[in-house]
């Protein structure tokens, strides 16, 4: 909504994304059908572009310090710092990001004491 797209696009994609389901095949074995309830349409033109737009406040505050820079490319988050503990700081601030997006993963272990 911060980004003033139209709620009509907004419903649109919301109702194609919650239909995605999938599943694992093995030689001539399919597996059942799982509904993934998270992320976008794998090999989609619209996922790079979702997942940047729905990024783009962690790239604002993660890059918002002299010397950090963030830059993201189709799903995968390249993170910049000019130090180990520099890195260590930007991360956390991505990990605290993330977790208010609701997308937090793995937790990140210290490397700096």
């Amino acid at each position: 909504m911060k980004k003033f797209i139209p709620v009509e696009l907004l419903t649109l994609l919301e109702s194609w994304l919650s239909s995605c389901y999938s599943c694992i095949k093995w030689e001539n074995v399919w597996s059942k059908w799982i509904h993934l309830s998270y992320g976008v349409r794998q090999g989609s033109v619209l996922s790079t572009y979702l997942f940047a737009l729905y990024l783009d406040d962690l790239t604002t505050s993660c890059s918002s310090t002299r010397g950090f820079s963030i830059v993201l490319y189709a799903d995968d988050i390249l993170l910049i710092a000019p130090s180990l503990c520099g890195l260590e700081s930007l991360v956390r601030t991505c990990e605290y990001e993330l977790k208010l997006l609701d997308m937090q993963g793995y937790r990140y272990t210290q490397v700096c004491l």
